[in-house]
């Protein structure tokens, strides 16, 4: 009962914590923002110059090495096509941090766009090359500019948000195996294309220089999407953003006197801050073995492939390796275009990712098997498989791509776990910044690694020539043990 001296005035009307119960609604149901459709198309024609320009060699690279004579071992190509991605790699790694830091000075589209020309002449400076050195000149330079990766990364987690975010990145997401497509198909095709076709490419200048057509045609792909991205994406970056010039305003009404007071802007933490948050160190360990296991396999496929049957490969032409490679590309795509938001939306990211992650032992698993149906289906006499064994082997080589393809989906929903656990907005370019320095160092070394393995396997005939395949599945149950770490540490999402 109320004391009698309460003189109170209850308002029956009002119902009570309207407050609070609007904001509870808002909570657990958020209006989704509009995708920005524009600026996201522009972003993955921008994104999709730069894998068509890096996968395109992979189809002919131990071939091209072969022409420069450079030993007359077939089984120590490996050994040169190896160095060439790792310094692509190591390049890309010291450039990292420089353009990202360089994109919060003068904006991300400059930066994005310099590193998109740079890969565009120094392909070509690839297919021009007579000699290793100058090979290795235009790996490296290409790997500098490569390092744009996680300026472009953050362009797209500011342009998205978190009730958005699973349409647009898997659609993002779309661009690499896309490229991964038309890479190797461009570089199977055109490679040696005067021999291949000499009534259409029979030019002086396309004997003398075999593989310039397929870096010249990756290169005008790269040109026009400079062009196109020029003319449709904006900036980004908030302080270089029209009308929002290092401001950021709050409104606040009182009657009908409305005042703005500005808001100084949020300093990121330093990289020593960010690694001692748990969620981040575990993605930026995790996505070392990542990187480490899926450059792996896409180097160790190709010699797979390259290498004679006796030698514990499949004798693969240049042609056949870019159709499979081309088809790892479409298994991708279909992945990323038909269940990659169904999942994102169903199941925790963090779950995904170990899942995936636990799929990398398999892919190098069955690897070998591949060779032990061919060396059972070729024919001694004519030196050539026959039609159920090639089919047998093309159904093989099908899954195994799957399992690396959807192994690979980690890639995508590390951006993902990235920008739900970057303790700030203004640490997300930093985040990233600090998972691609990861990610890039260890594909520094993992082609001269993984290719010196195969090499060492086959030559000394160790556990049959395969113990490459061995060592890989031991290094991928490493990795999938590392990646916990990220559930036990990361904000969860669905559960």
């Amino acid at each position: 009962m109320a004391s009698a001296n309460d003189t109170t005035n209850y308002d029956e009307t009002c119902p009570l914590l309207r407050t609070s119960n609007a904001e509870a609604q808002s909570f657990e149901k958020p209006k989704p923002t509009p995708l920005p459709k524009a600026q996201l198309a522009a972003l993955c024609t921008v994104r999709l110059a730069d894998p068509i320009a890096f996968t395109q060699l992979f189809p002919y690279v131990n071939e091209f090495m072969n022409d420069l004579h450079l030993t007359d071992d077939p089984s120590k190509i490996g050994f040169y096509s190896g160095l060439i991605e790792s310094l692509f790699a190591i390049s890309q790694l010291c450039s990292i941090y420089q353009w990202a830091k360089l994109s919060d000075v003068i904006g991300r589209r400059p930066v994005v766009f310099m590193g998109i020309l740079g890969v565009a002449a120094t392909t070509m400076m690839f297919g021009l090359s007579k000699s290793l050195a100058s090979v290795l000149l235009a790996r490296c330079l290409g790997g500098l500019f490569s390092g744009n990766i996680a300026v472009i990364h953050s362009v797209l987690g500011e342009i998205t948000d978190s009730t958005n975010q699973v349409t647009a990145f898997p659609i993002y997401g779309l661009t690499w195996p896309l490229g991964s497509i038309i890479g190797p198909l461009i570089g199977g095709s055109f490679s040696h294309p005067a021999t291949k076709y000499p009534d259409i490419f029979g030019y002086q200048i396309l004997k003398d220089y075999p593989y310039v057509l397929p870096c010249f045609i990756s290169s005008v792909i790269a040109i026009i999407g400079v062009i196109l991205g020029f003319v449709f994406l904006e900036e980004t970056l908030p302080s270089k953003r029209t009308g929002e010039k290092n401001r950021s305003r709050t409104a606040s009404t009182s009657g009908n006197v409305t005042t703005t007071t500005p808001m100084l802007p949020e300093n990121p933490l330093s990289i020593s801050e960010l690694l001692s948050i748990p969620i981040i160190s575990a993605l930026a360990s995790s996505g070392f073995m990542l990187s480490y296991l899926a450059t792996s396999f896409d180097v160790v496929f190709v010699l797979f492939c390259y290498s004679s049957i006796e030698s514990g490969g499949l004798a693969f032409s240049a042609s056949q390796i870019g159709y499979s490679l081309a088809t790892s590309g479409v298994i991708a795509a279909l992945i990323q275009l038909c269940i990659m938001s169904y999942l994102l939306r169903t199941f925790d990211p963090a779950k995904m990712y170990n899942f995936c992650m636990s799929l990398w032992p398999y892919t190098f698993l069955f690897l070998p098997f591949l060779n032990l149906i061919a060396r059972a289906g070729l024919d001694e006499t004519t030196g050539e498989l026959g039609v159920n064994t090639v089919a047998l082997l093309w159904v093989g080589i099908a899954f195994i791509l799957l399992l690396c393809k959807v192994a690979g989906l980690s890639y995508s929903i590390s951006m993902i776990l990235v920008k739900m656990n970057a303790p700030s907005p203004a640490s997300l370019g930093q985040s990233n910044g600090i998972v691609q320095f990861a990610m890039c160092f260890s594909r520094a070394f993992a082609p001269f690694l993984v290719s010196s393995m195969f090499a060492i396997s086959i030559d000394y005939n160790l556990l049959g020539g395969y113990l490459w395949a061995v060592i890989m599945v031991a290094v991928s149950f490493m990795g999938a043990t590392i990646s916990r770490k990220i559930e036990q540490n990361s904000v969860k999402t669905v559960e």
